[in-house]
């Protein structure tokens, strides 16, 4: 391995110039602190005005989510999640592992989001309901001030069953894709790799979605996807790895956040700040976050990404600098994992290069970890993730405990601060798993401790 050259420079170089490339190769966990994170202070700027346009329209379609999915009618048609202090977990881990986290501890829940039941059904949601309002203005079938419910009638159906959507997904972004374009009237095809789980393929073929299948992993997937819709003029293809549209559909997150933390007379500040630990695959649902986060909370919010040791797509992307030009391939690692949602080997360049000056660390888990933490939430708190979904719960736990964590917050100046400090863990995906693959599992939880 260590004769391969990637960005011009060997393996083996690469290591010597940044160490934790070499831990990350060898498999182990760590807790990496992006040494490019200042730069938000005096580059900070950009999309704060499409952000607010993205939350405008999904304002809009409001009335036809409300009716096409009646779960959200509590929520006047709105896609959102509950946040919830998870006291009991918070016990369970600094037991397990020794250590004292300060503050308080949360769960974003986006894994009760209505509709796909995942983090992507920000992202993947807003860009189809954005494609289907762009087309359905361009062939005057509404206007401005228009009542949205229409998109939910059968004339509506009938247009959008001329036009096909294409997307390539390790799981929940087709899913959420195929669920939502389906109620449309698109015709919907997800080009799927080999780890997306059976059960989300079966639910898609349910209602109609054409499934294809690769033996690769999730970037043939992707390519194959975005082939399909460059030979089809009516197809849009939507980019996991380039989309600004999923990006801004992931930020609003950002403001419904404020909004909850608002609501609960949690306060963000220099005296109190907050940290969010949000699990990544590609990159666009934690970068979309992030970069909304930052938007309104600017320095006194601190978000890290987790990844699988053997997936650890945008550690290899900001550690090297490379962004897309480099794979975890490339070190040796298999991106072989439980944690299908995040089973990515090279990260979107255009995320890592939105988020590059933004992001606080990455830390790594290996798989029996996240297991470990799903069987915590199970029993602690009654709530069950999806492997992938838990992982963002050892942030926490690496910030605390580990030395490049420590040193992080003494050099922030948080170290006095930390009992006032706000932890949130961004939870992506696990209502809609079927019974028996829960107990499946849970299964693998036995025995561990």
């Amino acid at each position: 391995m260590n004769d391969r050259i990637v960005g011009g420079k060997s393996v083996e170089e690469w290591i010597k110039e940044v160490p934790v490339l070499g831990k990350m190769a060898a498999g182990e966990e760590v807790f990496w602190i992006n040494p490019n994170d200042k730069k938000m202070l005096e580059e900070f700027s950009g999309m704060e005005s499409e952000i607010k346009e993205a939350s405008e329209r999904l304002g809009r379609f409001a009335s036809f989510v409300k009716e096409a999915y009646p779960e959200t009618t509590a929520a006047g048609g709105k896609i959102e999640s509950p946040l919830v202090e998870i006291n009991r977990l918070k016990d369970r881990i600094e037991e397990r592992h020794r250590v004292d986290i300060e503050g308080n501890l949360y769960l974003k829940c986006d894994n009760e989001l209505p509709i796909s039941g995942s983090i992507k059904a920000r992202g993947g949601i807003y860009e189809v309901l954005k494609h289907a309002e762009d087309l359905a203005i361009n062939h005057q079938l509404i206007k401005p001030g228009d009542n949205y419910s229409v998109f939910g009638s059968k004339a509506f159906k009938d247009f959008f069953s001329g036009y096909s959507i294409a997307v390539g997904s390790t799981g929940n972004l087709g899913l959420s894709i195929g669920l939502i374009g389906a109620k449309l009237g698109f015709n919907v095809s997800v080009h799927m790799s080999a780890d997306a789980k059976a059960w989300k393929k079966n639910k898609l073929r349910e209602l109609g979605v054409e499934v294809v299948e690769y033996e690769s992993d999730y970037s043939v997937a992707v390519e194959n996807g975005r082939k399909q819709a460059e030979s089809d003029p009516t197809c849009y293809f939507i980019d996991d790895e380039n989309s600004k549209n999923l990006f801004l559909g992931y930020a609003v997150a950002a403001e419904r956040l404020k909004m909850q933390l608002d609501e609960k007379g949690i306060v963000v500040d220099k005296e109190h700040p907050m940290f969010v630990y949000l699990p990544c695959g590609v990159g666009g649902g934690p970068g979309g976050i992030t970069y909304g986060l930052k938007t309104i909370f600017k320095g006194n919010v601190h978000c890290f990404f987790a990844e699988p040791v053997q997936s650890p797509c945008m550690l290899a992307s900001l550690a090297t600098g490379l962004h897309d030009a480099v794979s975890v391939n490339d070190f040796g690692l298999t991106n072989v994992t439980a944690a299908d949602g995040l089973a990515v080997g090279r990260s979107s360049g255009f995320i890592s290069k939105t988020i590059e000056g933004l992001l606080d660390g990455i830390f790594t888990m290996k798989d029996n970890e996240l297991f470990l933490l799903l069987k915590d939430f199970w029993q602690a708190e009654g709530i069950f993730l999806e492997p992938s979904a838990t992982a963002g719960a050892m942030g926490p736990i690496g910030l605390f405990k580990t030395s490049e964590g420590k040193a992080f917050l003494e050099k922030q100046e948080l170290s006095g601060r930390m009992k006032n400090a706000t932890h949130i863990v961004w939870a992506t995906g696990g209502s809609m798993v079927p019974e028996s693959e829960r107990e499946d599992y849970l299964s693998r939880t036995v025995g561990l401790a």
